[in-house]
């Protein structure tokens, strides 16, 4: 039994374990566009950093590149781009060589004189978010028109715009206008919350059910057999009486019925 729990014990520490290892990608400006010609830092922020985590995006003219091999240069955990440019806006996400991944996140490079700063991950439900409309030369406290899946959603004197506690209705399209200079990039924002991060987490654990299941109960066979041989063991020690002793029993008892035949005649 002690074994046993041992046993469940290391299951469910590795099982966690890998559960939670996942890395995060970060961008630094945090928006999900940029004028060309911007500096932009990107790394993975991870809980167990021999995962070897790596740094790969898809874009209009490569596939699943990798940071400092075919673009960007890595200082410690970050990779640099000095530069974007335009056919550089695409799909990012670290990767590691296990194989799992993190959130992929669109980056957007425009060659226009507006851009709107918005989340670049997913934001929870009850969140305030702040959307910033600025261009590439002015101040960014500029009037500016914010729209949502194309439609208007108000008007701004400073060029900022915070939604209040966020919900799922908030999820969509969002783009910006400032008179005079142009309209930025339509982007995406993802609302989440504690629902879809708990499903999120209960599929991971199925899966990884899945893959230890099989080794899992094979050991636990294999101990309960083992504990079953040792048992028999202990009670071949304490065997009853043998033959030869019971055939002395036998004669001893022959002898008692003879004398007693005796006496009576």
């Amino acid at each position: 039994m002690e074994e046993t729990s041992l046993l469940c014990l290391l299951f469910l520490i590795s099982l966690l374990s890998c559960t939670t290892n996942q890395a995060r990608l970060t961008v630094s400006p945090s928006s999900s566009q940029f004028f060309e010609g911007d500096f932009v830092s990107l790394s993975c922020e991870e809980d167990d950093s021999s995962a070897g985590w790596t740094l790969r995006r898809n874009t209009s003219r490569q596939q699943r590149t990798q940071c400092g091999a075919d673009w960007g240069k890595p200082a410690g955990s970050l990779c640099n781009i000095s530069y974007m440019y335009k056919w550089e806006s695409g799909v990012y996400w670290c990767e590691s060589r296990e194989g799992p991944i993190s959130i992929m996140v669109n980056l957007t490079v425009t060659g226009g004189s507006v851009i709107l700063q918005s989340p670049v991950l997913p934001v929870m439900e009850g969140d305030d978010v702040t959307l910033l409309c600025k261009t590439k030369t002015t101040p960014s406290n500029l009037p500016a028109a914010f729209y949502k899946d194309g439609s208007l959603i108000r008007k701004q004197p400073t060029g900022h715009m915070t939604i209040q506690h966020v919900s799922r209705s908030d999820e969509g399209l969002y783009k910006c206008d400032i008179s005079g200079h142009g309209e930025s990039p339509s982007s995406w924002i993802t609302v989440t919350g504690e629902h879809s991060s708990t499903l999120h987490l209960a599929i991971r654990v199925v899966l990884h059910l899945v893959v230890f299941c099989p080794y899992f109960i094979s050991t636990l066979f294999m101990v309960s057999l083992y504990r079953h041989r040792a048992k028999g063991n202990k009670l071949s020690v304490s065997i009853p009486p043998t033959h030869p002793e019971q055939g002395l029993e036998d004669k001893h008892e022959d002898v008692i019925n003879d004398v007693t035949t005796e006496h009576r005649f």
